[in-house]
């Protein structure tokens, strides 16, 4: 898909990079093939295979330096495995070795004296070579040639070994392209083979111009003022972000009724199936709005996680383009459903994708049936993986025998052919930052906790953050408020809120001692007097909790400290 920009574009502009303040410099298109080529060269002259088995990790930030490691790779039938911080130590470890990597590509020293602390300790021992973007310290380069590492810089690689540069061996489009590690659903990761057919980024193929940020996400917005982008990918997170400013900002009763007329006029016409930025609500409301992006967007691109219908609606009218939204996983290369243009209702993630097919399989458990246009939401085609790396058994539960991706997630066909996400199938879902979360293993640490009988977690993927319901243990509960100095019958403490705080700090403070990270952490809970139970119907014969019926019942006060957190 490159090689077609190339020949598209030949030597036009390609990569974009900046400085703070200073205007965007571009590598064109034959320069980022040039580069690609000599440093894929460099990698074989380094001991890397020309062959799908060889797996080259990059570790560095979004930047054009990332998208010409990856490309020197494709250019030489290697495979990439992307690295990221927040994978965390134990992860970088269990990647490194289950991938067998001896290279990695990094964009900063301190990351690449991390994974040296990894090889000092002996717990890597396939690694055997750093290269860096950027001039590294000859203290690393000591530390590096203790432990049997090279260290290179990039520039000076490609230069050193731009005689021996090969002839290229492009990949077969069957061939193995990334491997991706997710965060997993039970503490191990997920890493899932994905082919090259559909794995690379399509504006290449016709030619676009790709700019990225500074690295600074607080001068991210003056990135975007500057680049004035035409598409916009983007995570609902940043959506709601822009949202809540522009409702923060209308402060006068006058201005903010404007504002809700304008947006009412404008989503009329988008009813209409017209969108435009030129209309007399552009000029005197929405002008200054879609000027902070640039003035120039097009069309935006959101997924990742659900977006709100009232956001969603509200942003079409007030930024004047296109704004699409796409549902998929990892292991289907990220879409397999996409809004289409002339439909502007909200509420559903659009039709399947030519690449993939999707169907619907009956989940009795849970009174979701196909017949009903209801059930688990299944994947095949193209775009869907190759399976899970070295994990046969994980392979053959996300994939059936005919090569059906069974995604947990539970849909629902509309009557005009458009999907919804209404549950999942399995008790993992994400919040809105993209973070997975198992609620079922978070509820077993808080009832470690002294006061807490039983809790449920709920997090929603609109929200940035978790709540719970949790019943006090009522045998201790009243005992233990007392020593804390508060005095009453359990059902008054239940409803006290300095002891539901006491409760809360107690929680935290379990959760952080058993390893909780901070977002799987609840933010505001209720105390509920009544036991979860068989009888109420909170409770399944084998004593598990009905997480459904547990958020209907619990919706009100759900509801509730969404709202309160969110003023």
């Amino acid at each position: 898909m490159f090689q077609r920009g190339l020949r598209i574009a030949g030597s036009g502009q390609c990569l974009g990079f900046r400085k703070p303040g200073q205007p965007y410099q571009w590598i064109s298109y034959t320069e980022v093939a040039e580069q690609a080529q000599v440093l894929g060269s460099g990698l074989l002259a380094k001991g890397c295979q020309p062959n799908p088995q060889q797996f080259v990790g990059i570790f560095a930030q979004n930047r054009p330096e990332w998208i010409i490691s990856e490309l020197a790779c494709y250019t030489y039938s290697m495979a990439v495995v992307p690295l990221y911080d927040t994978l965390g130590l134990e992860a970088m470890v269990h990647i490194l070795s289950l991938a067998e990597i001896s290279l990695v590509i990094c964009d900063r020293e301190e990351k690449a004296s991390s994974l040296l602390d990894n090889k000092e300790k002996g717990i890597t021992p396939t690694l055997s070579c750093l290269v860096l973007f950027s001039d590294f310290s000859d203290a690393l380069e000591e530390r590096a040639k203790k432990c049997g590492v090279e260290v290179l810089v990039q520039e000076a690689c490609c230069h050193i070994l731009i005689f021996y540069c090969r002839l290229m061996q492009p990949p077969q489009p069957k061939d193995l392209a990334v491997v991706c590690f997710t965060s997993g659903t039970t503490g191990t990761r997920v890493c899932s083979k994905l082919s090259l057919l559909v794995s690379q980024v399509s504006m290449f193929c016709h030619g676009a111009r790709v700019g990225f940020y500074q690295g600074d996400i607080s001068l991210l917005m003056d990135d975007i003022k500057t680049l004035k982008p035409t598409f916009f990918p983007v995570v609902p997170r940043l959506l709601n972000r822009i949202y809540d400013k522009i409702q923060g900002s209308v402060t006068s009763p006058l201005r903010r009724a404007l504002l809700h007329y304008a947006v009412r006029r404008k989503q009329a016409e988008l009813s209409s199936g017209v969108v435009r930025n030129n209309s007399l609500w552009d000029k005197l409301v929405f002008n200054r709005i879609q000027a902070s992006l640039g003035g120039n967007l097009r069309f935006i691109l959101t997924a990742s996680a659900p977006i709100s219908p009232t956001v969603l609606s509200f942003l079409r009218a007030t930024l004047g383009c296109l704004i699409f939204e796409g549902y998929g996983q990892t292991e289907c290369t990220a879409g397999c459903t996409f809004s289409m243009p002339g439909d502007w209702s909200a509420g559903h993630v659009g039709a399947p994708l030519p690449c993939a097919m999707v169907k619907l399989v009956d989940i009795p458990d849970m009174n979701y049936y196909a017949k009903n246009g209801e059930g688990e939401i299944c994947i095949r085609g193209h775009s869907v993986f190759r399976g899970y790396l070295k994990d046969p058994e994980r392979t053959t539960e996300a994939l059936d025998s005919d090569g059906w991706l069974h995604s947990g997630d539970v849909g629902q066909w509309l009557p005009n052919g458009t999907l919804r996400i209404i549950d999942r199938k399995k008790h993992i879902f994400k919040l809105a930052q993209g973070e997975y979360i198992a609620p079922e293993k978070i509820e077993n640490v808080y009832m470690r906790c002294v006061p807490v009988l039983q809790a449920f977690v709920h997090g929603d993927s609109l929200q940035a953050h978790l709540i719970g319901i949790v019943v006090p243990d009522p045998e201790v509960f009243v005992d233990w408020a007392k020593e804390r100095g508060f005095m009453g019958s359990y059902e008054e403490l239940c409803q006290n809120p300095d002891v539901k705080k006491a409760v809360l700090e107690d929680m935290t403070a379990v959760g952080k001692e058993a390893g909780l990270k901070s977002f799987e952490q609840v933010k505001d809970l209720h105390l509920h007097p009544e036991m979860f139970s068989i009888a109420n119907g909170l409770l399944t014969p084998t004593l598990k909790s009905r997480r459904i019926d547990i958020r209907r019942v619990f919706q009100e006060q759900i509801s509730r400290m969404y709202s309160k957190t969110a003023t």
